[in-house]
């Protein structure tokens, strides 16, 4: 890879960035198309599931501009596609707009692509690079979600905390807002925003009443709203069930009549029963990952936190810490109580930022 390479690489990965909260289920991709002499001819981003990929953007871009571009190059952060679903394939309109080589950043896990669109590039005498370590990573970290859905069967689970610098979450009167600071909350609604779905749990739902929506940070999409609530108890006036969005509600009771208040004020209702009357979240998991669902974020309580920090699948922890001591109150996670420390669950420190007066910690499973 030359440094121009490179240059044109980041520039793509800053353009699909552009592609949060627009084009799920589909993968972030940005893409630029230019020469070697360093002009750029065209640019695109990912849009809407059923709408052009970046690949089609950039080469739009370019004829809008007019430009020819046979011999050209496109740098793209993802494998281009090589199957024909909602869109047809971006290997076949760059063979066919004449380009000469195409650098990407990393391969596409989906299996009707998983190299296909490279080999296809090639057998129609296209040059194709990958990237550089480094840029093979940040593409992926862009798109861990899909990665994780594709790889995996799961979504990515972040689960998102709101902290004193003690641990509480809420006083012993439940009173948390607000823990944390104006610049904190509209950080987390931009971590909403990257979500398929958000979750949380029927103590959190009874307790606040939250509406779970992107609203501090411009999207245009709205994420769907999760709740576990094993015995229905969700009343049919809640936040969670006001548009906009959709609201998916795993249950563990007997699956309830048509004319259920919840299904009449629009609930997804699915019974997904586990262990002692609770909801399966492995189930959950694997069913929002069939939805399309790459990351989920989490914003529940102790106890649902703790339940699904037991299945192992929790990936990351996104907790701002407020400069704050609340003493006795409600802790981030229901766990143990553990005999050794050998037993608490480990994490590694993956990024830390400060957000106003607080610190965002981000922490990955070890």
């Amino acid at each position: 890879m030359s440094p121009l390479d490179r240059t044109r690489l980041f520039e793509a990965l800053a353009l699909a960035e552009g592609s949060i909260g627009l084009s799920d289920p589909n993968p972030r991709v940005g893409c630029v198309i230019g020469h070697e002499d360093g002009r750029v001819l065209g640019r695109g981003a990912t849009q809407r599931a059923g709408e052009a990929h970046a690949e089609v953007m950039a080469l739009r871009d370019a004829a809008a501009a007019g430009h020819a571009l046979r011999g050209a190059t496109a740098w793209v952060t993802l494998e281009p596609c090589a199957h024909h679903g909602r869109t047809p394939p971006c290997c076949d309109a760059l063979v066919a707009a004449g380009v000469a080589r195409v650098v990407v950043a990393v391969g596409d896990p989906f299996p009707q692509v998983a190299g296909a669109g490279i080999a296809r590039l090639r057998a129609a005498g296209v040059q194709v690079e990958m990237a550089d370590a480094d840029i093979a990573t940040a593409a992926r970290e862009l798109n861990i979600g899909f990665f994780s859905r594709v790889e995996r069967g799961r979504p990515w689970v972040r689960m998102k905390i709101a902290a004193s610098l003690d641990g509480r979450t809420a006083l012993p009167n439940g009173a948390s807002q607000w823990i944390t600071g104006a610049q904190a909350r509209a950080d987390g609604h931009a971590w909403r925003r990257r979500a398929g779905a958000v979750l949380t749990g029927i103590g959190t739902a009874l307790a606040d009443d939250p509406r779970l929506d992107v609203r501090l940070v411009p999207t245009a999409l709205q994420p769907m709203r999760v709740l576990v609530d094993s015995r229905l108890r969700l009343p049919a006036t809640a936040r969670l069930l006001a548009p906009p969005g959709r609201c998916r509600v795993f249950h563990a009771a007997a699956q309830p009549a048509d004319t259920h208040p919840l299904r009449l004020a629009g609930a997804e209702l699915h019974a997904r029963p586990g262990a002692d009357g609770q909801v399966d979240l492995a189930a959950v998991l694997a069913d929002l990952a069939a939805l399309g669902v790459n990351e989920l974020h989490v914003e529940a309580g102790a106890r649902l936190n703790a339940a699904l920090l037991a299945t192992g699948r929790v990936d990351e922890l996104l907790v701002y810490a407020a400069p704050v001591l609340l003493g006795a109150g409600r802790g981030m996670a229901a766990l143990g109580p553990y005999d050794s420390l050998a037993q608490g669950l480990r994490f590694t420190f993956a990024g830390t930022t400060r957000v106003g007066d607080d610190l965002r910690l981000l922490l990955r499973a070890m």
